[in-house]
């Protein structure tokens, strides 16, 4: 099967997209691509060759507050900065019909780099997610996300991606 990962457009097949979670199924069928137009998010998509989504993933501009990251991780930051630079991840979902294939790390690690890529042009200390579940967070787990303190949200510095996945 011939795969392709692009931002998405209205060629893509999205109404028989699910991947067993209504409100992700919800946003990509119908709020998307309204999101995408009003430049609120990019959303990539991974879609077969017939351009029928398998799978995707959001990216936003984001800033998270200084107290929220671990002491050791701001210390060295100027105190001034009370918001730090950051991506958030907000949706990563995998078709049901594709699901234990690998492509869920294979949209990660592909966001992961588009990270990285914005990062060598805006200012990034880390990309942020927020699980949906326990199976979200034990996912982002296995590539090194750390849970925030006092939050359900996790996150990666940019150095780490940079060291992990050059």
């Amino acid at each position: 099967m011939k795969t392709s990962i692009r931002l998405l457009d209205d060629s893509h097949e999205k109404d028989s997209f699910d991947c067993d979670n209504e409100m992700l199924n919800n946003y990509f069928r119908r709020q998307a691509g309204q999101d995408v137009r009003r430049d609120l998010s990019a959303c990539y998509v991974l879609a077969d060759e017939n351009d029928t989504a398998i799978g995707y993933y959001t990216l936003s501009s984001n800033s998270t507050a200084r107290d929220e990251f671990p002491e050791e991780m701001v210390k060295k930051l100027p105190k001034s900065y009370s918001e730090l630079p950051t991506i958030l991840l907000g949706r990563l979902a995998i078709d049901k019909h594709y699901k234990g294939k690998g492509l869920g790390e294979y949209l990660l690690i592909d966001a992961l780099n588009q990270c990285v890529e914005l990062s060598e042009k805006v200012g990034t200390l880390a990309v942020i997610v927020d699980p949906i579940d326990q199976n979200a967070e034990s996912f982002y787990d296995r590539y090194q996300f750390i849970n925030l303190p006092d939050s359900s949200r996790m996150f990666i510095p940019i150095k780490t991606v940079k060291a992990s996945w050059p």
